[in-house]
């Protein structure tokens, strides 16, 4: 299968490109510099430059590709327009891709956010907050819910267009990723920025008890899944890239802290305001986002075969020797 990938010089994308090249795909990757181009050629890829902002360059990579798969994003409207920004533009992605694909049957696989079913719920700070973990066949949570708010209502028109997709004759589906990701390669994600936190500050926070629970996956299991999703994956469909299904927070820090040397302490509700303890990370750090991935086990075969999170950090490459 021609397959076109963008994002790949990301987190995953590099997993990715290389899960499928071993599988015998053929891989275009949209490459937006020299340095991309390159890197992607490394892998094994076709480059193609381009870029995000050129919605009728990727309609034509698209038509000319057997599937798609999507995990890049606007990230330089972050610092002008924040997520929403974001979201915004990758909604005429979406809408562009569903143009170009229209009635060919042929697969999109777009990354989406565990934190995005209608079972979400947050941790109340000092309390626990445990809701039901996510199952695929939650829906994305609808955009005029009053009681979500900013970035988390945007993403999801994100993720309800390409579900909806499916009604267009376009075999879409959305590998929904938890709030962690960890790898070797993982410099940028929640974790690092966790670990960064606690270097900054001398002990390891946790929201009130710290029984809110987080989801985990390692990159190359969720290079695996996008691939089962593109080869086989039914239209109109949610994935979840879950490999440890819930761990409470308080576990997490512990266990940052004790490949520190450094404690692990509750941070009080008045310290779970902005820009109190967590700054930016609070509303992230309090959400209660357990999640299911026996329909994905099932329905596509997908089985993790990397290491769980708690076992990565023992790996050293999150807290290299000095």
């Amino acid at each position: 299968m021609r397959v076109l990938v963008t994002g790949g010089t990301g987190h995953a994308g590099p997993y990715i490109i290389s899960d499928l090249i071993a599988a015998g795909h053929q891989v275009t990757a949209l490459a937006r510099s020299d340095a991309a181009a390159a890197a992607v050629s490394a892998l094994g890829a076709k480059a193609r430059r381009g870029s995000l902002e050129d919605l009728d360059g990727l309609k034509e990579a698209a038509r000319e590709s057997d599937g798609v798969i999507h995990v890049a994003h606007r990230q330089d409207l972050l610092p002008s327009g924040g997520i929403d920004a974001v979201a915004a533009a990758e909604l005429q992605i979406m809408l562009a891709y569903g143009e170009a694909l229209a009635g060919t049957g042929k697969p999109l696989v777009v990354s989406g956010s565990i934190g995005s079913p209608t079972n979400l719920g947050w941790a109340a700070p000092g309390a626990h907050f445990l809701g039901r973990p996510a199952t695929e066949e939650d829906p994305a949570l609808p955009p005029d819910g009053d009681e979500y708010k900013g970035s988390l209502r945007v993403r999801n028109v994100v993720e309800l267009t390409v579900v909806g997709l499916a009604e267009r004759g376009v075999r879409s589906s959305i590998v929904r990723i938890p709030e962690i990701m960890h790898s070797t390669s993982d410099k940028a994600g929640f974790l690092p920025v966790l670990i960064g936190l606690a270097k900054e500050k001398g002990v390891v926070g946790f929201p009130g008890a710290g029984a809110n629970r987080w989801a985990a996956v390692h990159a190359r299991d969720v290079a695996s899944l996008f691939r089962l999703a593109l080869e086989k994956g039914p239209a109109g469909k949610n994935w979840h890239a879950v490999a440890d299904e819930s761990i409470p927070f308080r576990e997490i820090a512990e266990a940052i802290g004790s490949r520190l040397g450094l404690p692990a302490v509750s941070i009080p509700a008045d310290a779970l305001v902005l820009p109190g303890f967590f700054g930016f990370l609070t509303n992230l750090v309090t959400l209660d986002t357990p999640a299911s991935n026996a329909i994905t086990r099932q329905a596509l075969g997908w089985e993790p075969a990397q290491p769980g999170l708690l076992a990565d950090l023992d790996n050293g490459h999150y807290f290299p020797a000095k």
